[in-house]
């Protein structure tokens, strides 16, 4: 039955993805009857009618870009249309296409002249695409919801559909054509900004070709759960699910001279936990302020730096999990280190170094934090994420010349600014940074986070403090340099998975067992579920 039932739902999915290029609408409302009916699986339902409609979407403006322009230089059309009139319409198109390609998505019989019109007057693909993808995201997902809520709605019968969207027009439009209708193309403006840059993209869309990177690597090195061993020392690896504050005492003992003490905070009684704090904090004398955060984490979650004693009582009191208390670095300055040595080196080396910029904002008396997140070019595309780290800014108006840091947390996500450090390479810094890595043992690849004052002791290798340490999971953050292309991006990662592999498989082949695939999933799970009760990192 399965097997029967898989392939009528494949069927009925590409029967909705093909009928989509002769009726899109029609096929939408067919696919949402049919998944509200429990004949087609809503993701399938939803997958199938939105790819559809925007592979045909980029199908007209392709038409228009390929044949489009060609067109409009004949001579029999040159009759009609003046260079003049086709000048003013790509000027209007530079001015007001936007709101024209959003608006379309809603009125019928608009999307074919407009789209192969955008095709053909060069409208920049990008911005197309952006704007098509997120109205027919909206589009598909208002059908299938009202479907769903409204199974006995007149979309459920075609024979209504003529009279029901001009009827849903007509009760729409005006609402676009107020105040709302600004809102909806700031917001619109604001996601075409942010995901022109690929920087920002989420990880579903981004890590796809690195994914099916590692699936190849996997049959290549006959082992998809090769990394696990790429650092046999740590849990898995460094793939997910590694304590952190185990790595970093092992570095305290070998080289304690550059690294940021830390000590554990296990799960208990938050009465417990309080006093566990004072004593640790006593016994090392760590001042205020400190670093909380979790002990089993990933790209800087629940990171907090804490300056009172509330402070310290409201973490404990939120993240129930294992935890790391350790000493807050003050140096300006913050660096990404990606180190790797295959076992048999005697030497290891550096691959790649991120810089990490802070970015503050600073008032003028006049305009809010919101205001001064809007008006900048890069914090208005994240402007969520510190809106959510600084509630308590919402509405204020920021003094002249006060000035706020956005991040603390040397986290791309969390807000941080990567550029390529590769200029601070040296080789006084290569053999401190490989002479730690020898001393550590089983550590093979993974990247140091380090904090410093000077550009000139950093080459030098010395004067900095190693605040955390990554295994096979971490990345070579200066792909997210803005200024890297994407096809850079993923060259350097196709890369450095490329060393994880060949490195655990020299290991396999020194004895060390592979965690099963199974094992590093329900990690993963469990990380998931612990990570939910994490707060907004600072």
């Amino acid at each position: 039955m399965l097997p029967l039932f898989l392939s009528t739902q494949t069927a009925l999915a590409l029967a909705i993805f093909f009928g989509t290029f002769a009726y899109e609408d029609g096929a939408t409302v067919l696919a949402a009857t049919l998944s509200a009916a429990g004949r087609l699986d809503l993701r399938l339902g939803l997958a199938s009618a939105f790819g559809g409609i925007w592979l045909g979407d980029i199908g007209l403006y392709a038409l228009g870009f390929g044949f489009g322009r060609r067109t409009m230089q004949s001579k029999w059309l040159q009759r009609f249309l003046s260079a003049d009139k086709l000048a003013k319409a790509e000027a209007w198109f530079s001015r007001r296409g936007a709101a024209a390609l959003v608006l379309s998505r809603f009125v019928p019989g608009s999307r074919l002249p407009l789209y192969v019109a955008a095709g053909a007057i060069r409208t920049p693909f990008k911005q197309f695409v952006a704007i098509t993808g997120i109205t027919s995201t909206f589009w598909v997902i208002g059908i299938f919801a009202f479907t769903h809520l409204v199974p006995e709605s007149p979309l459920s019968d075609f024979t209504m559909m003529r009279v029901w969207l001009p009827l849903l027009l007509v009760l729409f439009i005006p609402w676009l054509l107020g105040k709302p209708a600004a809102r909806v193309y700031r917001r619109v403006g604001m996601l075409y900004r942010k995901y022109r840059r690929w920087e920002f993209w989420p990880a579903w869309l981004f890590y796809p070709p690195v994914a099916a990177m590692c699936a190849w690597l996997g049959f290549r090195y006959r082992g998809f759960s090769l990394p696990t061993v790429a650092n046999p020392s740590f849990h898995n690896g460094g793939i997910v699910g590694e304590p952190k504050v185990e790595v970093i005492q092992a570095l305290m003992r070998i080289a304690p001279d550059v690294v940021a003490d830390a000590y554990p905070i296990p799960a208990g009684e938050i009465s417990e936990r309080q006093q566990h704090l004072q004593q640790i904090r006593a016994e090392h004398s760590i001042p205020y302020p400190f670093v909380l955060k979790p002990n089993v984490g990933q790209r800087g979650a629940g990171f907090k730096l804490v300056s009172s004693a509330v402070q310290a009582e409201q973490y404990l009191g939120q993240v129930a999990a294992g935890l790391v208390v350790q000493r807050y670095i003050n140096d300006p300055k913050e660096i990404g280190i990606f180190y790797y040595r295959f076992p048999a080196w005697r030497q290891g080396k550096i691959f790649a170094i991120t810089e990490k910029i802070f970015p503050f904002v600073t008032g003028d008396g006049a305009r809010t934090f919101e205001e001064l997140l809007e008006d900048d070019p890069r914090a208005s595309l994240i402007a969520r994420t510190y809106l959510d780290r600084f509630p308590q800014l919402r509405g204020r108006v920021l003094a002249a010349n006060e000035r706020i840091r956005l991040v603390e947390a040397g986290n791309h996500c969390q807000g941080c600014i990567f550029r390529d450090g590769g200029h601070l390479i040296s080789p006084e810094l290569t053999e401190r940074i490989d002479q730690i890595s020898k001393t550590l043992p089983g550590f093979f690849i993974g990247r140091y986070d380090i904090r410093y004052s000077s550009d000139d002791d950093l080459r030098r290798g010395t004067n900095f403090r190693i605040i955390e340490l990554n295994g096979a999971a971490s990345e070579a953050t200066n792909i997210y340099d803005e200024r890297n292309s994407l096809l850079c991006a993923y060259r350097t990662l196709f890369k450095q998975w490329e060393l994880v592999y060949a490195i655990g498989h020299a290991n396999r082949e020194l004895g060390h067992r592979p965690a099963s695939v199974g094992k590093v999933w329900n990690d993963w799970k469990f990380y998931q579920a612990i990570s939910a009760t994490y707060p907004a990192a600072d």
